[in-house]
């Protein structure tokens, strides 16, 4: 069957290799094989729930976000490995606070100050 690559631009089989398709690195690093982990999934199922499925941070303003929820590292895995399933080291975040913490927008220690603030019912 012939189609038009979306890597050149000409029309070929789809099965041709016309070498401009970029190729992917599938060497798995160590970090994204805990990602891929059962027991990174069941621990971070575990943060969520002690989070009561909230965002901690739109939680307090009195926000209360629960979908799209993310479990973030406070100290990433790049700079503290063996800190990867401390419970004191996760905490639960939107999507949008998630990516504002990667980013520095949001400080460590706010974020461990949550932690220590006792679940509002």
């Amino acid at each position: 069957m012939l189609k038009s690559c979306k890597y050149c631009g000409r029309i070929h089989s789809n099965k041709f290799d016309c070498g401009k398709k970029p190729k992917r690195n599938k060497e798995p690093t160590k970090i994204n094989k805990f990602r891929w982990s059962r027991k990174w999934r069941k621990n971070r199922n575990r943060i969520v729930e002690r989070d009561q499925y909230l965002c901690q941070i739109c939680k307090e303003s009195n926000q209360y976000t629960y979908d799209a929820l993310e479990v973030h590292h406070i100290v990433p895995l790049e700079e503290d490995y063996d800190l990867r399933l401390d419970d004191d080291n996760l905490i639960t975040l939107c999507v949008t606070h998630h990516k504002a913490a990667d980013r520095g927008e949001i400080s460590r220690e706010h974020l461990r100050s949550l932690l220590d603030t006792p679940p509002r019912l």
